[in-house]
């Protein structure tokens, strides 16, 4: 195998590294408006919108760009069968004694042990790192990042993609599956004929969100700066100049968000005629947030014997009509169910409540996580739209909790400040829309409070699953209300699963939604006595147990003060604060509350 290339190191060196600051995808929601601002619009009340239309647009803009038509009808799709394409080596896999001598059985054990599912000719997945035939400086750099044995993606997935094959690969966030496409890239890209002046890049990884394109490149850089591969990351939202004159410049690896790419490609900053070696990186969530017309419309620039990567977290209709079109042959892995299901590490809660209750409910909740322990690791909070992520975020800091907030009007540096005061733990909770869903790679998060139910049961999938990464352990909770019950007979599903307990007024709400078009009573929670509501959990010293579902025991009130202690076996609780109000509208004073009944 050919030695990377030393030489002609260029005045990037490390892969760009100062993009990874920059602005939002021009349509990391859908579509961008205002000439120019690139601002990720299109996630308008907790929704991601999937028309593209010119309102808003100051001179036919998109993104800061140029061109004047919304689908980029200006950029012609290259006929590749009308031109003479030079050759390129693209199987570099020699599989090892060890791996090829493996009996069948054991092949199959280690299979079923890691839940691992294919289809089509693969090779045995490898078991240990000096099994993976990759070159010496992409070993040191494991043993550098002290990584001690390939995750199951990596272990199967590597050989076939070393192989040079078309590849699929399911696996739930937080599988390892960006270094799963990385280092075979970096193998690929030192296999070519070096980058000529004019030329784009060798590899493009093409991702949904700035956050994920941006921790994509933090692995790029990792890897490939001993080498000389150079990378960039670009998207909407920031100044062009510096990613253009990256890619002028040339990189070996483009990460990039849709919209950005093709407002480049439009204006001839950069093509795609070197790219042989092509990663879609959670395929789902791109088609979820309507970017197909632009993944084609990209497709059509590269050439056509190209290897191509997509990775998914699910196997719906529109992503196997994605595979079928532009993969051809390909060789599919499956870690895990394709079944819709949570991880197994995340305890999950579901409290039936109603709307106007939840401010309340969070405070209570807040004050029982933070009472546990003085360290309680990192929250997340998930709400629907960007006004309500203000208004929380007010709320939670009006306790004097450190509180961080990020959507889609946030601006890139704010974005990238609040993540990194949450990454190093300065303010321990975080609250998003679902910009934070997918692809955010952040250590020590161990609750995840879906203060609004998403809109589909996979969004919920994608919201717990920030915790309990790693084979580590995360605790979920979810107010669901009567305007959810459409979500509530797949939430059941998941739950059920999972081996996790069931709400019975979910289940109810589930009933009535199925024979009464979704009407739901909430009203009474039935009785606190019986400890097996799904929210349920003990408190320290009390041995009580409190129930979800948003009724009353004994003398817990008459439902209009808010608050978990609605379910507390027998007394006067009302909630663990008395400062929660009737209106259930957020209530003011500390997270520390004063009247625990069933500790004092």
């Amino acid at each position: 195998m050919p030695q990377p290339r030393i030489g002609n190191r260029r005045d990037n060196g490390r892969g760009g590294a100062g993009n990874s600051g920059g602005g939002s995808n021009m349509r990391d929601g859908g579509r961008s408006r205002g000439g120019g601002r690139g601002r990720d619009d299109g996630i308008r009340s907790g929704r991601v919108e999937k028309r593209f239309d010119d309102r808003g647009r100051r001179g036919g803009t998109v993104g800061g760009g140029s061109n004047s038509n919304n689908d980029f009808a200006g950029l012609r799709t290259i006929n590749w069968s009308d031109m003479r394409l030079p050759p390129f080596q693209k199987n570099f896999y020699q599989e090892h004694s060890k791996t090829r001598n493996r009996p069948p059985q054991e092949v199959e054990r280690y299979r079923a042990a890691h839940q691992i599912t294919v289809r089509g000719p693969a090779p045995n997945p490898i078991q240990y790192f000096d099994e993976a035939c990759f070159p010496d400086y992409c070993l040191h750099e494991i043993r550098h990042q002290r990584y001690t044995e390939p995750t199951p993606i990596q272990a199967q997935s590597w050989p076939i993609a070393m192989s040079g094959s078309n590849l699929v690969g399911i696996a739930k966030t937080g599988s390892g599956k960006t270094l799963a496409f990385i280092l075979p890239a970096i193998v690929h890209i030192n296999n070519q004929t070096p980058l000529q002046r004019g030329d784009g890049p060798i590899a493009l990884v093409l991702a949904p969100t700035r956050e994920l394109a941006q921790q994509i490149q933090t692995v790029a850089n990792d890897f490939g700066s001993s080498v000389y591969v150079r990378n960039t990351c670009i998207f909407g939202g920031t100044p062009k100049g510096k990613q253009a004159n990256d890619l002028e410049r040339g990189v070996e690896i483009v990460i990039a968000t849709p919209g950005r790419l093709l407002d480049f490609l439009s204006n001839g900053v950069t093509n795609l005629r070197r790219c042989t070696y092509l990663v879609l990186d959670e395929a789902d969530r791109m088609l979820d947030m309507g970017f197909e017309p632009q993944i084609r419309k990209i497709l059509g620039q590269i050439r056509p014997d190209r290897q191509i990567l997509m990775w998914s977290a699910t196997w719906p209709k529109e992503v196997r009509q994605l595979a079928e079109d532009f993969l051809g042959s390909y060789i599919q892995v499956n870690i895990g169910s394709l079944e819709l299901s949570a991880n197994h590490n995340i305890r999950q809660y579901v409290d039936v409540c109603n709307e106007h209750d939840k401010g309340a409910k969070l405070k209570d909740l807040l004050s029982h996580i933070y009472d546990q322990s003085h360290t309680p690791g990192k929250i997340i909070i998930f709400v629907a739209t960007k006004k309500k992520v203000d208004e929380l975020s007010r709320f939670i800091n009006g306790f004097g909790v450190r509180v961080g907030s990020i959507h889609g009007d946030k601006s890139q540096i704010d974005r990238d400040n609040v993540l990194a005061e949450f990454r190093s733990g300065r303010a321990n909770i975080l609250v998003a829309t679902d910009v934070a869903a997918r692809g955010l790679d952040v250590d020590g998060i161990k609750y995840v409070i879906n203060f609004d139910f998403p809109q589909s049961s996979e969004d919920y999938i994608h919201r717990i699953g920030r915790t309990g990464r790693k084979h580590s352990t995360g605790t979920s909770y979810a107010f669901f209300t009567r305007k959810n019950a459409k979500c509530a007979r797949a939430l059941i599903d998941i739950l059920r699963e999972a081996n996790q307990n069931v709400n019975p007024e979910l289940e109810y709400i589930a009933r009535s939604a199925g024979s009464s078009g979704g009407r739901s009573r909430g009203g009474r929670g039935g009785n606190g006595n019986s400890g097996s509501s799904n929210m349920g959990y003990k408190r320290r010293g009390g041995g009580n147990v409190f129930s979800s579902g948003g009724g009353m025991s004994g003398n817990s009130g008459s439902g209009s003060a808010s608050g978990y202690g609605n379910g507390y076996r027998g007394g006067n609780v009302g909630g663990y604060s008395n400062n929660s109000t009737a209106s259930g509208n957020y209530s003011n004073g500390g997270l520390r509350s004063r009247n625990y009944n069933s500790r004092h």
